[in-house]
């Protein structure tokens, strides 16, 4: 990858404990971090999967636009959940966020970080030319 490196941070407090970005843009790419539904406001986790997916979107949608991208330029996702039956709940979401511009997709169960947690996602996107 050739370019500067530029990372984009959402506040969230996992990111200096842990050591990472909320998305860094480098070589026309935007990678965003995994990201889990608290609240963007109060940091408190919804109980509802589906809650927690849309939170989740709007954090990477901010982090998307502050890298000059937006979710029509997402080429990869990835879904993380601990329960996957909790994944069709959040299909209308998903459809909503990508349907003009559909992305490669994976949903993988497994644990994430906190049980209070019910979704994680993981992107890529390609900065517009």
């Amino acid at each position: 990858m050739t370019g500067a490196r530029r990372t984009i941070v959402s506040g969230s407090r996992f990111e200096p404990l842990i050591g990472y970005a909320r998305a860094v843009v480098v070589g026309g790419m935007v990678y965003v971090s995994g990201t889990t539904g608290s609240d963007p406001v109060t940091g408190l986790m919804p109980d509802t999967v589906t809650d927690q997916c849309r939170n989740a979107l709007a954090t990477i949608g901010k982090a998307l636009a502050e890298a000059g991208a937006g979710f029509g330029d997402v080429v990869r996702v990835r879904y993380i959940l601990p329960n996957p039956a909790d994944f069709e709940s959040c299909w209308p979401l998903l459809r909503e966020t990508f349907a003009a511009a559909p992305p490669a997709a994976t949903m993988i169960a497994a644990g994430v970080i906190d049980p209070a947690m019910k979704i994680e996602i993981e992107l890529t996107a390609v900065l517009p030319a």
